[in-house]
């Protein structure tokens, strides 16, 4: 039987991924904590209070509080570590041939946001020569925050993520569910999924499931690596929105591939799941006819 190691996933293959010192790696998520705590307050400030907002080319929002918060995070991160690069949503590359590289999405949900739905985070990811090795993420409407990295596991903090009276952050895991049938499963959109026709198996997916739900963005990641869903999936993402939870994902566990089964944060489509049924739903999801739910 091949290892848990072998086939990517699991607490010893994503250990095998870091690249630094764990104390150098924890700082650097103890930092990006730090830096939520005004991160956080800049986002609450605009929320449902009208933020100023404009319509970017490829048509998706941003809003006064995007630029806010991405300025914010450029400027502590270059005077924390003056070595590395950043590449953010709102305002492109800076020092992008950098060995370690920041990617920053300021607000992930900002059509949320501007709605008034509590579901928005600040994500951060770190990588270093091409792997990500550290994750953050902050939703301070939902009172939440998730973080991880290599070797040091994934954790949660917050009522939302059970932390207890103490603060204890908790450490999070993926689910053993081995069974489609028992499986729930998470999606960004229904109709961003078809329209893609890189899934034609989607509807199937949700059928042979015992449960599916469209919790968008990087909620979907966080309920999975907290053990409460066992796949996630949406299309059209950039490597800000995916950096951050795809180590929290895989420190849980978990597995984070695109709809192919391919290990990478560049083709627009991923898939998260628990790991036990990765295989079997990148199968169904690309053969467009039902199988069973095994």
């Amino acid at each position: 039987m091949t290892s848990p190691a072998r086939q990517g996933f699991g607490a010893e293959w994503s250990a095998s991924l870091r690249n630094g010192s764990d104390a150098e790696l924890r700082g650097w998520v103890d930092s990006a904590l730090g830096w939520c705590d005004a991160a956080d307050a800049i986002a609450l400030g605009h929320f449902r209070r009208n933020p100023v907002t404009a319509q970017k080319p490829d048509r998706s929002f941003v809003t006064e509080a995007d630029t806010a918060v991405e300025r914010l995070l450029r400027e502590r991160i270059t005077d924390a570590y003056p070595g590395h690069g950043v590449v953010g949503e709102e305002f492109g590359a800076e020092s992008a041939g950098a060995s370690v590289r920041w990617f920053v999405d300021p607000i992930d949900g900002t059509h949320n946001y501007l709605r008034g739905i509590p579901v928005f985070a600040t994500l951060m990811g770190v990588e270093r020569d091409g792997e990500l090795q550290a994750g953050i993420i902050s939703a301070p409407a939902l009172g939440g925050r998730w973080f991880a990295w290599r070797g040091g596991g994934a954790w949660g903090a917050g009522p939302l993520s059970g932390t207890d009276r103490q603060g204890t952050p908790r450490r999070l895991r993926v689910s053993r569910i081995s069974v489609l049938a028992d499986a729930q499963v998470i999606y960004a959109g229904t109709q961003d999924v078809i329209a893609s026709g890189e899934a034609p198996g989607f509807m199937h997916l949700l059928q042979a499931s015992w449960r599916e739900r469209g919790f968008g963005d990087f909620w979907g990641y966080t309920l999975l690596a907290e053990g409460a869903a066992e796949v996630m999936l949406e299309v059209g993402l950039s490597i800000w929105d995916i950096a951050a939870p795809s180590v929290l994902v895989e420190e849980a566990g978990g597995r984070v591939t695109d709809f192919s089964g391919r290990r990478t944060f560049h083709r627009g489509t991923t898939l998260a799941t628990n790991g036990a049924l990765h295989d079997t739903v990148v199968t169904l999801l690309g053969s467009g006819s039902g199988t069973t739910a095994e």
